[in-house]
């Protein structure tokens, strides 16, 4: 009953507004008895909205308990108000259309056009006024600058030549003023006005060339100022009487368009009055029509709400759900019948998807477990060239993560391939080798492409990288040491006679040449007897790196053999600083000690070689400093110096045999100490002082090896991480 009531009371008491803001009753339409009335009609619309609050809240229980048709409610509810609201809409629209057009016929368009042209009139007397004061004073201003020259001479007649021009040109003042407003000449005008001048801090904005002018209808005149020309601060002030009958009349009409415009401003508030009384209307038949959609919903939509309960039940999963079907609903039973047979295909569809994913999951998970333990590197990219897979030796090979290489162009991840990948899209090869410069060492990788369709038109390719650094290294050294036996065979055999007949020819015959060639004969002898030496240390030199002796290991003390190393060298290049910094002694490992100190030796005796390459007026004092550490399972000794430094180009390349940036190396130093290192586990490293000592220059050398004197298989060499990864203070330049 409670809808009704209200629904009935709310008509009432808009009723009510209606006839008395119509001006039906005795009663007078005043701001108390509006606002009263305003108020009556706003508690009926509370009421309808109460009621209709309720209802709304036993729609959202209903929601949030997952009862069905709850939207629906809401879209019926919607429905009924806006077939509601629209007719009182447009009845609003045409009734403020009308009470618009009534009220034209008061404020009609005429009268307001004959009240505002007469100020503009007004107005226009006033600037005609202001363009005539404007080029008196340009006049004015262009004569006293013209005679400039003689009132100089005769100031008398300044205040003539001002009282003339006041006379001639109907002029109410003419002033010569000065930059504080100081009073130099004027007109001698009778008049019983007084004229205001012009504040003192507007002169500095005042030009020479346009005046600037002043309104002033209050005053009953208009002013204008002009700086002079010619004088010195000197400012031209005239005022010009304005007709005493127009200024009364412009005042008269300002004020009857003041008057019209608050008599219009009433027009708003009788349209807001009516507009309020319409608006009460349209929503208490929109509040009803709610109302009213509510209670029809709720019988409509029982025979659905089972439906969509059962469509709710299928969206989260349940495929078992089964609507009852009802002869009696008509089309919504066919509707049931039709929903129970797709959640039966649906059952089916999903139970064979289910077997398919497994299959296809475990086919994935053995596809994974394969790339993440195969030594070799994969990528996988897609036609456009994107990486789409990349396994973790990948990662390590290539030096970068999988998070910073999927979905970016191989030409950006890893370009030294493009080549490769150009030609195996051409058909021409899909296998070649590569190399690649990584945190500072160089790789020589095997690189095969497989090409797989995935569509008419789509193209992958899977790549396979297979780091064979370690197999081309050992075959280098193999092919070189090689050489070197052979070289030394051949060579050394005939150096022992040369270097006796040489002697015996010294002996025998060096008393017997006469003075004159004497000295020619015993330089030429120590000549043969000297380069034979040299032969001999350098065959010597390929023997040692032919014939590597196999380490010895033991267990020895690292610091005590860095020690003994550094003071030997120290004791034979006095001239340059050699210190040694052990971060711990002792320091254990297994190694051989005279094999590490033969390589810490070379690796000293290149630093004073670099040193000594440096020009002394650029060298200063030579320094060579040795560290020693343990980090994680190696040993580390840096040889650190201030020489000529490490070529920035092919930098790996020094490490390989008879490869030397000096003219007389023989290239075996640093790929001996090469050797010595990876037969104890380790690997030689090159970098930049400046990247261990910062601001010093010269070279970097760092072996390293491994403590518990376990030689690296190539395996473990290509799985091992970088000495970036180690070491991060250490940056070796690419």
């Amino acid at each position: 009953m409670m809808g009704p009531l209200a629904v009935a009371l709310a008509l009432l008491s808009a009723l009510a507004t209606f006839i008395v803001l119509a001006d039906l009753t005795p009663v007078s339409p005043t701001h108390y008895v509006v606002v009263t009335l305003l108020l009556v009609n706003a508690a009926t619309v509370v009421l309808l909205l109460a009621i209709i609050v309720r209802e709304v809240w036993q729609v959202v229980q209903a929601r949030r308990s997952g009862r069905a048709a709850a939207k629906l409610h809401v879209r019926i509810v919607g429905l009924f108000s806006l077939i509601a609201a629209a007719p009182a809409i447009l009845v609003a629209i045409v009734a403020s259309v009308t009470l618009d057009r009534g009220l034209d016929r008061l404020f009609s368009t005429r009268t307001r056009a004959a009240i505002e042209n007469s100020l503009v009139v007004a107005q226009a007397y006033l600037n005609d006024h202001a363009q005539i004061v404007r080029s008196d004073i340009l006049v004015v201003a262009v004569e006293l600058s013209r005679s400039k020259t003689v009132f100089d001479t005769e100031p008398e007649k300044l205040q003539q030549f001002l009282t003339f021009q006041a006379a001639v040109r109907g002029l109410g003042a003419v002033i010569l003023l000065d930059s504080q407003l100081e009073v130099v000449a004027r007109a001698d005008v009778k008049t019983n006005l007084s004229f205001a001048l012009p504040p003192k801090e507007a002169l500095p904005t005042i030009s020479d060339k346009e005046p600037q002018l002043v309104l002033l209808p209050d005053t009953n005149y208009v002013a204008a100022i002009v700086k002079l020309q010619g004088f010195d601060n000197r400012y031209l002030y005239v005022t010009r009487l304005l007709d005493p009958r127009v200024v009364p009349q412009l005042r008269a009409t300002q004020a009857s368009v003041a008057e019209y415009s608050a008599i219009e401003s009433r027009r708003v508030g009788v349209q807001v009055a009516f507009a309020l009384m319409y608006t009460v209307i349209a929503l208490i038949v929109l509040l009803s029509a709610v109302w009213i959609g509510f209670n029809f919903a709720n019988k409509l939509v029982a025979p659905i709400r089972r439906l969509i309960g059962a469509a709710n039940a299928v969206s989260e999963g349940n495929l078992f759900v089964r609507v009852p079907v009802r002869p009696a609903e008509g089309d919504l039973a066919h509707l049931g019948e039709t929903f129970n047979r797709m959640t039966q295909e649906l059952r089916t569809q999903r139970d064979d998807l289910v077997r398919a994913r497994d299959v296809i999951d475990t086919r994935r998970q053995f596809t994974e477990a394969v790339l993440a333990g195969a030594s070799a590197g994969v990528i996988g990219i897609d036609s456009v060239g994107h990486v789409r897979i990349l396994n973790r030796s990948a990662e390590k090979l290539i030096g970068r993560s999988e998070d910073e290489a999927l979905g970016k162009s191989l030409d950006e991840v890893l370009p030294e391939l493009s080549p490769i990948i150009v030609a195996a899209k051409s058909g021409q090869r899909t296998q070649d080798q590569v190399t690649i410069s990584r945190n500072g060492r160089e790789r020589n990788l095997s690189v095969r492409v497989t090409g797989e369709q995935s569509g008419e038109a789509d193209h992958n390719y899977v790549i396979t990288l297979d780091d064979i650094t370690e197999l081309v290294a050992a075959q280098r050294t193999s092919a070189w040491a090689d050489i070197a036996r052979r070289i030394a065979h051949e060579i050394k055999n005939p150096l022992t006679p040369i270097q006796l007949s040489a002697e015996r020819l010294r002996r025998k015959y060096g008393k017997v040449i006469g003075e004159d060639d004497k000295g020619v004969f015993a330089q030429c002898t120590d000549t043969i007897v000297r380069q034979v030496d040299d032969i001999r240390r350098m065959v010597d030199e390929f023997s040692k790196f032919a014939r590597m002796p196999k380490p010895v290991i033991v267990g020895e003390d690292v610091a005590d053999t860095v020690r003994q190393a550094v003071f030997l060298m120290r004791v034979g290049n006095a001239e340059i600083d050699i210190e040694a910094d052990i971060a711990e002694s002792p320091m254990r490992a297994q190694f051989d000690r005279r094999l590490i100190s033969q390589g810490l030796t070379n690796l000293i005796k290149n630093a004073t070689e670099a040193i000594a390459a440096v020009p002394p007026e650029e060298l200063g004092k030579g320094s060579i400093k040795v560290f020693a550490a343990r980090e994680g399972e190696d040993i580390v000794i840096d040889v650190v110096d201030n020489g000529i430094g490490l070529p920035k180009e092919n930098r790996s390349r020094l490490m390989e045999p008879y490869v030397t940036t000096r003219e007389k190396g023989t290239g075996l130093g640093l790929a001996i100490v090469g050797r010595i290192a990876e037969e104890h586990g380790g690997h030689l490293e090159l970098g930049d002082a400046a990247n261990k000592i910062p601001g010093q220059r010269g070279a970097w050398v760092r072996m390293r090896f491994a403590a518990a004197g376990k030689p690296e298989t190539p395996a473990q060499v290509a799985a091992k991480p970088d000495a970036a990864e180690l070491a991060p203070q250490m940056t070796l330049n690419e």
